[in-house]
């Protein structure tokens, strides 16, 4: 606690999220502190030891105790630790547990849905490996041999899905105790599970194999699907935010599309080139459904193009190709091509903070001018023309 000030109204209004544990001791109180929260959100707390061992209590929202009343509070709880007894404990007495089923629900609609685009992703993990096994546990019963067991069984498989089920646990537990349904000293059971070992993809389709790929995407008998896989590949969107896109997101005059709310977070305009006007021109509209690729369900739009895309992939022989490696290939087409890895990154709406300001700003038609010949390229191949990338 070397970085100790002593704590005051102004000061605690000032405080920011610094990243990892983020607490600012005080020097008034030993042991008592504010701890900041990347939400924003502060509460006092205080570090004492009992029988050798470190303990931690929340003692409330900065915006509900007053720094004095904080304050008394800890000096309380000092007291009795003097006493030999336990704050920690005494606190959580006749404390509810919540259910682990019962706090998923609450972590989909207070969290997922409002911050996550993949929140359906967050879903289908909890019901498919989470429920089956914990729906009747309550959470703080939860043991990090559960946990390990659960990612070795997950891993068997599929080792990329067990280390993100692992991730969506850590972030369960973490939003628990920063929401009161677990106290501050509960430590977090996945924080020691050792992920697998990842490789990055750098899978993508070269021009030798991209002729294979459109005669299977043609040969495709889903229609719907069909022009989504030609947009991806001509458009390099993610897959969530092209099947989302509506008739009325497209401005055929400005040959674009406005995504409103992007993985990015901000607004966004995929310029269109002439071959992607051309195609989304062709694809059949249903009356009173406002999506440009829908779905099976009235009004809805398109859910799921992994079973059409498994065929097309197989009938190319492409079977080690995933759909999100078409983004990839606009991408690596574009390298190849010269353009720069700040224009690739606009042109596929990557979002890195880190990027200094003026590669934010680049020309509306640098980018138009990339996907356009970008989509020459695809043009050309289709109408079984060799051409150099």
């Amino acid at each position: 606690m070397s970085n100790a000030i002593k704590l005051t109204k102004k000061e605690i209004d000032k405080f920011q999220y610094n990243g990892g544990w983020d607490v600012r001791w005080d020097t008034e109180v030993t042991g008592f502190g504010v701890r900041v929260y990347e939400s924003g959100k502060k509460s006092y707390i205080l570090s004492y030891r009992v029988s050798g061992r470190k303990k931690l209590v929340v003692l409330g929202s900065t915006q509900v105790l007053t720094l004095d009343q904080a304050r008394n509070m800890a000096k309380l709880h000092l007291a009795e630790v003097i006493k030999g007894n336990d704050p920690s404990e005494s606190k959580g007495r006749g404390k509810k547990e919540v259910g682990f089923q019962e706090f998923c629900k609450i972590y989909i609609e207070r969290h997922a849905k409002k911050h996550k685009k993949t929140w359906k992703e967050d879903q289908r993990k909890i019901e498919k490996h989470l429920l089956p096994i914990w729906k009747n546990m309550s959470l703080n019963s939860i043991t990090k041999t559960d946990i390990m067991n659960l990612h070795i069984k997950i891993g068997d498989n599929t080792p990329y899905e067990a280390n993100r089920t692992i991730n969506l646990l850590s972030t369960l537990f973490e939003l628990a105790k920063e929401w009161g349904y677990l106290d501050e000293s509960y430590s977090n059971p996945t924080k020691y599970i050792k992920l697998y070992k990842e490789q990055k993809r750098d899978r993508w389709v070269s021009s030798e194999e991209m002729p294979n790929l459109i005669q299977a995407i043609e040969a495709e008998t889903n229609l719907y699907a069909r022009y989504a896989i030609w947009l991806y590949l001509l458009t390099g969107m993610r897959k969530s935010e092209l099947l989302q896109v509506k008739w009325s997101d497209i401005n055929f005059t400005r040959r674009e599309i406005k995504l409103d709310d992007t993985k990015a977070g901000r607004v966004h305009y995929i310029p269109l080139s002439q071959p992607a006007v051309e195609l989304i021109s062709n694809i059949p509209r249903i009356d009173n459904n406002p999506y440009l690729l829908p779905g099976h369900v009235k009004g809805k739009h398109l859910i799921n193009i992994s079973k059409p895309w498994n065929r097309i992939r197989k009938n190319a022989n492409l079977e080690n190709v995933r759909l999100h490696d078409l983004r990839r290939t606009v991408g690596s087409w574009l390298a190849q091509s010269g353009k720069s890895l700040h224009l690739i990154g606009k042109v596929l709406n990557h979002s890195n903070q880190r990027t200094t300001a003026i590669y934010a700003h680049f020309a509306r038609n640098d980018i138009e001018e990339a996907l356009e010949e970008h989509g020459q390229k695809i043009l050309k191949i289709y109408n079984n023309r060799k051409v150099d990338i």
